[in-house]
């Protein structure tokens, strides 16, 4: 299907019928590109330049290469991470995720809270600690958090007061029944008290807010997720010659002849290049720029040798064809017989970023079948 939508785009711009159709056949190529990637229409792209969290770009370069191509497919729990910035700005440690475009169908996994601890405030005084408890709470209860009905705790632990960076929480619970049931999300409300559990006031460890703290140190909630899409890619470690070849469509603006001596060259793998940027895309997408899909093409004829890949089947029909054993069977086709994945990474409607793997998308290697 990805090749037929290609072509489709490529024709849209090569051929010479009116304004009207070449849109129209464009707009029905990008209509099932968009059907690829499942989605119905493209998402806006922020209306200002906006940095998507480092935290994502990190992620998306342990799990993919350059052109976006899984490195290795058990690194991503899921095939969705989606990210989310704090809402509220809050000076307080209550922190509030709209969570309005994760799709009924996706499975929460894990979710995770991500927190920036800053430098632990100077205390005077002879009762000085080198860590204190933190506590994350879910509210149950909008304007009494404090009740012993008005929150229920997450998660708990010991932090350093000795040094900066990032604190992890998992918050699963608190996500999955706020997916179920939109109006139970009040928020998150964080506490933090002595190693005995004890107040603190004021706490010598903070996190960084939502107002006054750079973006890339905002409160962030991510969610590994999945949405049940799945194909039947064979998926290896160590993608072999993924890299991206702009502009490349071999199979357009070629004569006759040409094709025709292609079709007698045995079956091979060639370059198959998406541009995001050449489809109008470049906006929402932040990673890759574009990839190379690659695809199959040549003659699988009899023999068949062990280079060409064949199936038993392929070999069986090409014994058939050849000896022309059977009417209407033709030789055996030159088709992708490994597949791989694909990952994106993109702003979403609410501007939120969002890391995505879509199996089936690049030719691995091709065989007769």
């Amino acid at each position: 299907m990805l090749r037929t939508v290609l072509l489709l785009l490529a024709l849209a711009k090569t051929a010479c019928p009116s304004p009207a159709s070449v849109a129209s056949r464009r707009a029905e190529a990008l209509k099932k590109l968009l059907e690829v990637f499942g989605m119905e229409d493209p998402p806006a792209p922020p209306t200002h330049f906006k940095q998507p969290p480092q935290y994502m770009v990190d992620l998306f370069n342990t799990v993919a290469n350059a052109d976006g191509v899984t490195k290795n497919p058990d690194i991503l729990e899921g095939n969705t991470v989606r990210s989310f910035l704090e809402k509220t700005h809050s000076e307080e440690m209550r922190f509030l995720f709209v969570l309005s475009s994760v799709a009924k169908n996706e499975k929460i996994l894990t979710a995770e809270l991500h927190l920036f601890r800053l430098w632990p405030r100077v205390t005077d005084g002879p009762k000085r600690h080198h860590f204190c408890q933190v506590s994350v709470y879910q509210v149950l209860e909008k304007d009494k958090p404090d009740t012993p009905g008005g929150k229920k705790l997450l998660a708990a632990r010991l932090v350093s007061l000795q040094t900066s960076g990032w604190e992890v929480f998992a918050i699963t619970p608190a996500v999955r029944d706020w997916t179920e049931d939109e109006s139970s999300n009040q928020g998150l409300l964080v506490t933090v008290q002595d190693p005995a559990g004890s107040p603190l006031d004021p706490p010598p460890l903070q996190f960084a807010s939502g107002r006054g703290h750079h973006e890339s140190k905002k409160p962030m909630l991510v969610l590994f997720t999945d949405d049940g899409r799945r194909g039947a890619s064979l998926l290896t470690a160590g993608f072999p010659g993924g890299s991206h070849t702009p502009g490349t469509t071999p199979l357009l603006g070629r004569s006759r002849s040409t094709r025709s001596l292609d079709r007698l060259r045995p079956c091979q793998r060639h370059p198959l290049s998406v541009d995001f940027e050449e489809i109008g895309w470049s906006g929402w997408i932040i990673s890759p720029r574009g990839y190379n899909a690659f695809h199959c093409k040549g003659s699988c004829p009899f023999p068949l040798g062990e280079n060409m890949r064949p199936t038993n089947h392929a070999t069986v029909q090409s014994i058939i064809n050849a000896l022309k054993l059977s009417e209407g069977v033709s030789s055996p086709c030159c088709v992708p017989d490994k597949l791989f994945s694909i990952n994106l990474l993109y702003f979403d409607d609410d501007e939120n970023v969002v890391l995505k793997q879509y199996d089936d998308m690049v030719a691995g290697s091709c065989g007769c079948h």
